[in-house]
Order: structure tokens, then C-alpha cells, then sequence
């Protein structure tokens, strides 16, 4: 049977490879449409928990692994050899920068090579992964048209891409707990390396998603995921910048904004922050910045804005140090807890978080800094600031110097912070409420 068939009746196989924020909720929407999903991770600890029901990512329900698990519509393994199992596979794994902040495109490699391994004729590969233009058919690719002379097979030929298998990306638009949109509702930009990879995989998306955007091809379909986040970029370095200077005018920039966001046209607003965080709009700039180079073109814009995002945390700090003074206390020494380590409100994702870099620059200047956040209550291994790994989230109480709020979750905001008569450094604007106390970074 034709893979087009298999995908209308709903006998298509599907395989996600990558059981993070974007690949697990993608999975449950394709198991809870009537198809039969097998997940692929490294982590064993993933594999347990979602083979047993539960879940490790707060707003993804357990009830809806445990029905999926139960109605045997989604099963969760570490062994890439069941891949022939699966008519369509969909990389969903994180595209991070390296130290030098340029591309590790890592784990697509060792995705693609591990596909490469177990590829067969008949399937789809999707990547999901935000990356720079060309990457689909620069890196996964060659490695498919030459599965069979990775798998050893006799008399090997060189595999045709919408032929033998077809080869697309589609970006993923995952915004966790966006109470408006979720990853059936979301708009899915879907691009082939050839017409029929396009056909198929437009098919393939359309059975779950309730609007597919089709483009020429999959570079387009990559350059739409950069533009989208490098708009968000620009834009909030932009109003970082704004912030500093009416600061200095003495003029609140938060007032500014919902008086600006009236005007019914030509304007959207966007606000500042102690930094940016997440997976995508810290990371995707850079991405485009840096194949941009191949091509001589020198991104000056879209660096600066990088430039005054990344500067954030060290105006926080400034702040601080400032806040302190006043207080006639110095940084080193002082007690501080800062509100909220996840990236964005009332989410426990904290990749990228601005937190992170609050507190080791606090820290490395001689403060003692604890947290607070309800959906982080301890900080689990990541590929970066190992030094807080396994610190816990505490109890807001008195006997702290200064509160810094860095996530504004909706439960901060049910909790008097005033009356602990502690100064208040608020990046988010969180307290409303006028007090000597209360100073905005």
C-alpha cells in the first residue's frame, strides 16, 4: 500500500525521534488522531516514565500519555533499530549554539546517521528542528540517498529522494501552555525536497493539524522558522533598549507600552525583560547569522539586537548592585532570592533562562542567591550552568536582602511580596502596587 494511503486510512506508522517540549506533544496529537506512534529518545528515565503512563513535562497532562499507552497507540523506546517499523519519522531534537555561539546542528547529525542505519524504502523523514537554511538537503540528505551503502546491503544503489523515501521539513511552532493555541491549532509550514515529498508530507500533517501552509521547498520552509523568531529578537531588543533610556528620563516604560498598544494599527507590542530565554528566539538569530557568512552577507542588525539581549542580565545585576546600595549593602554577601527560573510564565521549561545567567553572575560577584519557582523545584541536568544542578527551589520568606523577580508566574501574583519588607527588583513587571520597595529593572 501507497504511503498517501496509509496516511488517509490511518495505518501509517509514525515515529518521533526527540521526546522533548516539541516531539512528545506532537507524538499524543498524531496517537490521539487514531494513529499508532513509537517514540524515540536516549534517555532511558523518558522512556520508563512514558511507557508507564506519567510525565515529566507539567503541562502535558498524564492522562493523556496513560490513555494513549492503554488504547496501545503510543509506545516509547531507546532501540533506533524498530525504526523500519514506522512508515514516517519526524525529528523533533534540540538544535543548540556551541561555546563559540555557532550552530551545533549535533543531534540532527546523529539523528540523520542513526535514520541512515534503518532507513527503508517507502518512508518519510520530517525535520522539525529550528536550524539554517539548507540543512535538509545539505546534511540529511546525502546521508538517506546513501543508506543503502551504510547498511552494507549487496549490490547497494544510491536511494531517490521522492522516489524510494521522501525527505521534508515542517518547523515546529510549540508554545507550551499558550492557553489560545495549542500544537493542533498552530499553522504547519510544510516544505519538500521534491514535489512528492511535499505532497506526502502535506498529507501526512493535514490528518492532525487543522492548517497547512504548503512552500516551495524546504529551505523556504527553514527561513520562515528563523524570520518568525528573529522578528521576536529585533523586536524586544528593541524595546530593551527603549526601557534603558526612558529609564534614565525617568519614564516607565511599561506605562508607555499599554498606552502604545491602543493604537489600533502599526504597532505591536512587545516587552522587555532580563534577558531572553527558550529554545528558539535566543538561539535561531545566530543560526541565520552564521550561513549568512557563507554567503558574504554581514547581519549587522540582527547581531546588534543579539548583542543587547545577551546585555540584559548584566543591567539586572547593575540594578541590583544599585538597589543594594541604596540599602547601604554591598552585593558580596547579600542574601538574595530570585522569583522564577523557568524562561516564561508558569511553564517549567527553563532552557535558556535568563535566571541562570542572573545567578551566576550574582554569584560570581559574591552573593548568595536561592530560587523560587513551583514548576522548577530543582534544577535537573543541562548542558549548561552544571554548577546548579541539583539545587532546590525554597520557600519565599523574610531574611533576604533583596527579591528579584525574573518570571512573572500567576502565583507570584497572589502572594503579598510587599509585606515581607524586603526590596524588590522586578524585571516583568509583576507588582503593580507603588512602594518605596518596589524598583524596576
Amino acid at each position: 500500500m501507497h504511503l498517501l494511503q496509509k496516511i488517509e486510512n490511518k495505518t501509517a506508522a509514525i515515529g518521533i525521534v526527540g521526546l522533548g517540549y516539541v516531539g512528545l506533544p506532537l507524538g499524543l496529537e498524531f496517537a490521539e488522531k487514531d494513529f499508532f506512534v513509537l517514540g524515540f529518545d536516549i534517555d532511558e528515565t523518558k522512556i520508563t516514565i512514558l511507557n508507564s503512563g506519567k510525565t515529566y513535562i507539567k503541562h502535558i497532562k498524564a492522562d493523556r500519555i496513560k490513555n494513549a499507552v492503554d488504547n496501545k497507540k503510543f509506545e516509547a523506546t531507546s532501540d533506533f533499530s524498530r525504526l523500519p517499523e514506522v512508515d514516517a519519522i519526524i525529528i523533533a531534537v534540540p538544535t543548540p549554539l556551541d561555546e563559540h555561539r555557532e550552530p551545533d546542528i549535533s543531534f540532527i547529525e546523529n539523528s540523520g546517521k542513526a535514520i541512515a542505519q534503518y532507513l527503508r524504502k517507502g518512508q518519510i523523514v520530517v525535520l522539525e528542528s529550528s536550524t539554517y537554511p539548507g540543512t535538509t538537503d545539505e546534511v540529511l540528505l546525502p546521508l538517506f540517498e546513501n543508506a543503502e551503502f551504510t547498511q552494507n546491503k549487496e549490490n547497494p544503489k544510491k536511494l531517490v529522494v521522492g522516489e524510494d523515501f521522501y525527505l521534508a521539513f515542517s518547523p515546529e511552532r510549540e508554545d507550551p501552555n499558550n492557553p489560545n493555541y495549542s500544537t493542533a491549532t498552530i499553522p504547519k509550514v510544510v516544505g519538500g525536497v521534491t514535489p512528492n515529498c511535499s505532497k506526502i508530507a502535506n498529507a501526512l500533517y493535514s490528518s492532525v493539524i487543522v492548517k497547512t501552509v504548503p512552500v516551495s521547498s524546504t529551505r523556504v520552509a527553514e527561513a520562515t522558522k528563523l524570520m518568525e523568531n528573529i522578528f521576536r529578537s529585533v523586536n524586544i531588543a528593541l524595546v530593551n533598549e527603549l526601557k534603558l533610556t526612558f529609564m534614565k528620563m525617568g519614564i516607565d516604560i511599561w506605562e508607555v507600552i499599554e498606552a502604545a498598544k491602543t493604537k489600533p494599527f502599526g504597532y505591536m507590542p512587545f516587552y522587555p525583560g532580563p534577558g531572553l530565554g527558550g529554545h528558539c528566539i535566543p538561539i535561531d538569530p545566530f543560526y541565520l547569522t552564521w550561513k549568512a557568512r557563507e554567503y558574504g552577507v554581514n547581519t549587522r542588525f540582527i547581531e546588534l539586537a543579539g548583542e543587547i539581549n545577551t546585555s540584559m542580565p548584566d543591567f539586572v545585576v547593575q540594578r541590583v548592585m544599585e538597589v543594594l546600595n541604596d540599602y547601604g549593602k554591598p552585593l558580596k554577601g547579600s542574601k538574595i532570592l530570585l522569583l522564577g527560573l523557568a524562561y516564561k510564565a508558569n511553564v517549567d521549561d527553563d532552557r535558556e533562562s535568563p535566571s541562570y545567567f542572573l545567578m551566576e553572575k550574582l554569584e560570581v560577584k559574591g552573593a548568595l542567591v536561592d530560587y523560587n519557582d513551583p514548576f522548577v523545584p530543582v534544577v535537573k541536568p543541562t548542558r549548561k550552568h552544571s554548577q546548579f544542578i541539583g539545587k532546590k527551589s525554597v520557600e519565599i520568606k523574610k531574611g533576604y536582602d533583596l527579591i528579584l523577580i525574573s518570571t512573572a508566574h500567576d502565583v507570584y501574583k497572589n502572594i503579598d511580596l510587599l509585606s515581607l519588607n524586603i526590596p524588590i527588583v522586578d524585571t516583568r513587571n509583576l507588582i503593580k502596587s507603588a512602594s518605596s520597595l518596589l524598583n524596576k529593572a
